[in-house]
């Protein structure tokens, strides 16, 4: 009960903070849910033995999130390439140069950890968090600047996924994915999520229009109104059509089935159920979008280059 209690209160939050929440408002947002995420791994380093960067750490993910903010002023845009993934704009330099450098800080600030064989593993775990939480985050910002539908499409397909996979492994589920890691998953599981993430998708996209012409997103033309595959682009910015739902729904679904996995593993190493308890239900935020931070750097490229 208190799991869908939960989910009661998080989704139409989310989906508000989507459909109408500015780009900055967006970024503070996605960015304090990334802090939270990012606080809740560095616990699970710390329970591995190793004592993290922790304000090396955050500060790398603050700085991201920053730039990101930056880059909704008219200033920082350079207005003669559309594209967020390719285009030079000022949060992916500074992303890049940033993270390029990121081994170099890390180990600097790890040489005064005592005892010294702890350095090492202390600047190699603290640098994955940023990597690990902020990027995929990061991401989720800049899919945001593509619109409104590649960013429910990418909840779609995650949520959907785990809600199926759950009901249908305990279902029929009897083939285990991987014991080791995560006992209750199974391959009978992983397919129906892969089917429920098309399935979500795919309803999502036929009724996009009509949720654009509800939200008074787009003017100039209402829900009836005829519009060829180019019009629909344009009216819901990002818009995919016939073959590319399932083939991006399948590819996000399995993103983010990896992400559960590899959340999975850490907690297993470290020995504990759950990241937090700041969800009831659920567990943490890392366990609510762990999923999630495979998932939207993969959805970025794909809207960038299957539209």
């Amino acid at each position: 009960m208190k799991r869908i209690v939960t989910a009661l209160v998080l989704i139409p939050l989310v989906l508000l903070a989507v459909f109408k929440a500015p780009s900055w408002l967006f970024t503070l947002l996605v960015c304090a849910v990334a802090l939270l995420a990012l606080k809740e791994y560095l616990d699970l380093v710390e329970a591995y033995g190793v004592k993290p960067i922790r304000w090396l750490t955050y500060f790398y993910v603050v700085m991201l999130f920053i730039a990101s903010i930056l880059a909704t002023f008219p200033f920082t845009h350079y207005d003669s390439i559309d594209t967020p993934l390719l285009a030079v704009r000022v949060p992916a330099m500074f992303a890049t140069l940033l993270y390029l450098f990121s081994p170099f800080f890390f180990m600097a600030f790890a040489m005064r950890q005592e005892p010294l064989s702890k350095a090492f593993p202390s600047a190699a775990m603290s640098s994955i968090g940023p990597l690990y939480v902020g990027l995929p985050m990061f991401a989720l910002t800049l899919l945001q600047d593509l619109g409104w539908y590649p960013v429910i499409f990418t909840f779609f397909a995650v949520w959907a996924g785990d809600t199926v996979a759950m009901y249908t492994g305990k279902a029929i589920g009897k083939h285990k994915m991987s014991p080791r890691i995560s006992p209750n998953k199974t391959w009978e599981g992983a397919v129906g999520s892969v089917v429920g993430s098309v399935l979500a998708c795919w309803v999502l996209t036929t009724f996009a229009p009509g949720i654009n012409h509800a939200l008074h997103l787009q003017g100039g033309m209402t829900f009836y109104t005829p519009l060829s595959a180019d019009e629909l682009q344009r009216y819901v910015p990002g818009l995919l059509h016939g073959w590319k739902i399932p083939v991006v729904a399948v590819v996000l679904n399995i993103a983010a089935q990896l992400g559960d996995l590899v959340e999975s593993l850490i907690k297993r190493g470290a020995n504990v159920k759950d990241s937090g308890t700041m969800l009831p239900g659920h567990g943490g935020i890392l366990d609510r979008i762990d999923a999630l931070l495979f998932a939207a750097p993969v959805a970025l490229v794909l809207f960038e280059f299957v539209r």
